[in-house]
Parts: C-alpha cells; structure tokens; sequence
C-alpha cells in the first residue's frame, strides 16, 4: 500500500547504452518547446513590445469640401455643420467664428490632417490633396499681405502729396472763389417780381377790348381771366354774367343790379369753367372794358362800389368796414388752389376783420355803398 505522503517517484530514465571506443558522443535530448507568452507579455529579461493603434478609418467626408467652408464659410461655422457637429456648428455660428480664433484654428486643423467628422473618421482625399490645399492657401495669403503692404505704401504717398499740395490748393480755392464773388457781381441782377409781373404770369395779358351798345348782346373774350370795367344808364336790370364754350355758366355773377352802374369787377377767379364770353343784359345804353388784370391799381383803402386791386403785401388781418344795403362781398385770388378765396360774404352795413393771405394777389370787392379796407 503506498504512502500518500510520499508520492512515487518517475521512473528512472534507463540508461545510456555504452558507446563504442571511438565513437562520437551521443548529443543530449532536447528540451521541450517552452508555450508561447500571452498577449502583452514577454519572457523574463526580454524588451516589450510596443502597442500600435489601429489607423483611423478614412469617412465620406471631402477634405477639399472641408478645406473650403473652413476657409471661406468659416465665420458661419458651415465647415462644423458639413461634418455633422451640429452643436458646434451653432457656437461658432453665434461667435462669428470665435471672432476669428476659431476660424484659424479649424482651418489648421484640416490642413494639418487632424480635423474628423462626426464619427472620428478621416477626411476622404486628405493625402492627395494636402499638398495643392497647403500651397493654394499659403499663396493666398502672401498675396494678401503683399497688396496690404503696396495699399499702405500708395495711402502714404497720397498722403504725403496731398499734404505738399495743400498750399497750392487753398490758392486755387482762393482763386475760385475770387472769380466767384467776381462773377456774381457782374452778373445783371434779376428783375425783382411785382404784383404786376405776378398777374401777368398768373393770368396772363393782352390788350384791353372795349365795347359800346345799347340793350342784351354779347361779348367775346379776350383770355380767361381778366378785370371788366362797365357803365350803364338805363333802370331796369344790368347784368354780366360769364359763360364757357358751350354757352354754360361758368357760375361767375360779375354784375347785377337795378338801374345805373359804374364801376369794376373781374372774371375768372372763382369759374367751374373756362370764361369764353361775356353775356350782357341791359336796358340802356352801356360801355363795357376788359382787360388784364395786371392793370388794376394797388389796393386802396377806401372807395364805393366795385372795384380791383392787387396787393403786395405780407399776410395779415383786413378790417373791412361797409355802409350799403345790398351785397358786400371780399374776394383774394392768389392762383394758389389753398388760398383763402372768399373773405367777406355779407348783406348790408358790415364791420370786421378778415384773415388776408401774403401777396401777391388780386383782390376783387362788390359794394352798393362806401367801403373802407385796411391791413394789420
């Protein structure tokens, strides 16, 4: 029965037959194969091995694409999101680039092949393109600086002759405006505009017509607008009223009334049409002048009856007084489609004061007794 404690012993190797007197020595076993040493390991005494990454695998993302959003669309951050950072696609978007940094130091990182897209991959066409993206880029950028550096030198030398023809030019000023003053005195002065000159231009002129006759007729007129001087002594109706070229009324009344007349009244300020004839209705003998309105004196501050004016003056207020028993009407014309227009629209005895518009303008007054006209 065997001792569990002592184990048996191998059995022992036989051993080596003799060898034959002069023969060579028989050379000893081999050793066993030692078990290869698991991965990351080596034999006692032996120099590791160094651990290699595996490479990056190259993406779908274009490197030339890449190259060029960085450097044109950079501010934009349109390089970030073609490469799908989205995140920071948007913060270099809101930073402008980084006001610049970011914009450099992404397109360093293309160049220098170490910018990847979303998923960690390379830029496909990096190493055939390297080399053109690296000079194209370089090149651009020495041209920039060079035309920085001839737009510096050419804005100082325009600088530096300006400042040596500064003398010559407050002299070829001084002169200019020598000759300036020079001129404007020897030109003739412009003709200053009156009144007179106003209404020729508003209304415009011709020679007075004057007609004469006895009861109804009519009259051809000579423009549109113009002033009628009439007279009548008969006592029935005297009346003027004006029509167009149909024969329409223009709804202008320049004369009515009962009996004798004198006096003087215009046509052409307030008409829905253009004045063509003069329709005069009479019993007597009449006499009746038109002409323009240039020629009615300037206003006057009292009279009786009808009458024209012009005014030169400045707006102001009009205190108009009459003491007759019919109509008592104020009219400023001043050819302007805003003006005041009709001033004074009563009946009888009046006593006021009106708004009076700056001349220059005609100002027409139709009275049955005296009248006073003051401006103030």
């Amino acid at each position: 029965m065997s001792d569990p404690t002592n184990p048996p012993s191998p059995p022992a190797q036989p051993p080596t037959p003799p060898q034959p007197y002069g023969a060579a020595p028989t050379p000893p076993p081999a050793a066993p194969a030692a078990a290869p040493a698991p991965y990351g390991s080596a034999p006692y005494g032996a120099a590791p091995q160094a651990y290699a990454p595996p490479a990056a695998s190259v993406g779908q993302k274009s490197f030339i694409a890449t190259w060029l959003f960085a450097w044109l669309l950079g501010f934009w951050g349109v390089d970030r999101f073609y490469l799908g950072k989205v995140g920071t696609g948007i913060a270099k978007l809101l930073t402008l680039g980084g006001l610049g940094v970011w914009v450099l130091v992404d397109l360093i990182l293309v160049l220098t092949g170490a910018q990847r897209d979303i998923r960690g991959q390379r830029l496909e066409g990096y190493d055939q393109h390297k080399k053109v993206a690296w000079i194209v880029t370089g090149a651009v950028i020495a041209l920039g600086l060079v035309i920085n550096i001839i737009s510096g030198a050419t804005a100082g030398a325009r600088l530096a002759s300006d400042a040596a023809d500064a003398p010559t030019a407050v002299v070829a000023e001084a002169d200019a405006a020598a000759d300036a003053e020079t001129a404007e005195a020897e030109a003739p002065a412009e003709p200053v505009e009156t009144a007179q000159t106003w209404a020729d231009e508003a209304f415009g002129t011709f020679a007075p017509v004057t007609q004469t006759g006895a009861g109804d007729t009519l009259i051809t007129l000579p423009a549109t607008a113009g002033i009628v001087t009439a007279t009548h002594d008969g006592s029935a109706n005297f009346a003027i009223s004006v029509l167009d070229s149909a024969n329409g009324s223009t709804g202008e009344l320049p004369v009515n009334t009962i009996g004798a007349y004198s006096g003087t009244t215009a046509y052409g300020f307030t008409s829905y049409s253009d004045p063509a004839t003069l329709q005069v209705t009479a019993d007597g003998n009449w006499s009746i002048t038109i002409s323009p309105v240039s020629s009615a004196p300037m206003l006057a501050s009292s009279g009786t009856g009808d009458a024209v004016f012009l005014y030169d003056g400045g707006a102001a207020g009009l205190t108009a007084t009459h003491s007759g028993s019919a109509n008592f009407v104020i009219i400023e014309e001043t050819a302007d489609a805003f003006s005041m227009g009709l001033l004074v629209n009563e009946i009888g005895a009046y006593s006021g004061t009106v708004p009076l518009s700056a001349g220059p303008s005609a100002i027409s007054v139709q009275a049955d007794g005296s009248w006073t006209l003051a401006v103030g």
